[in-house]
């Protein structure tokens, strides 16, 4: 979570530390868990916080994207996209390092309420144009819209 490219970590520097959300309340990974024991026991955390739910369903999901439209550690044309029982997947052969990650899968961000892209700098004006005018092609975008439509989504 120290790493200067932990999502968590991120998060948790910019934005969790300014809101008043008990730590008890932020559901992470275990890091010192072999990859794929790391999924196992996310998927298994995120059962529990939402049970009764065959896939999570978020309120709000806020998202960063790659200059290579790779979100979560979701990348293009990776075979990944094509999880449809996970809700959370390892993978192990990420094109950007570290090479073994742990995601969230495209129906877990698919079945979200509301998505949140935020992205800056200019290495990324490419992609949040094809993003903004869709529809979006797998090569380009590893997630997008539900049949084409970005319905409750926001770009920022």
């Amino acid at each position: 979570f120290e790493h200067a490219e932990s999502t968590y970590g991120l998060y948790r520097t910019h934005l969790l530390s300014r809101l008043p959300i008990p730590d008890s309340q932020v559901i992470t990974i275990n890091p010192q868990l072999p990859v794929e024991e790391a999924a196992e026991d996310y998927a298994k955390k995120l059962r529990q916080a939402f049970q009764g739910d065959a896939i999570p369903v978020f309120d709000l999901l806020i998202l960063g994207v790659g200059p290579d439209g790779h979100t979560c550690s979701l990348f293009p044309d990776h075979p990944l996209l094509q999880e449809r029982e996970k809700i959370v997947a390892p993978i192990s052969d990420s094109p950007k390092p570290p090479p073994e990650r742990v995601t969230l899968t495209l129906p877990v961000l698919n079945a979200a309420r509301t998505v949140i892209f935020v992205a800056t700098g200019e290495g990324k004006a490419a992609v949040l144009k094809v993003m903004a005018e869709g529809p979006i092609p797998r090569k380009v975008m590893a997630c997008g819209p539900r049949d084409g439509i970005w319905p409750q989504t926001l770009l920022c």
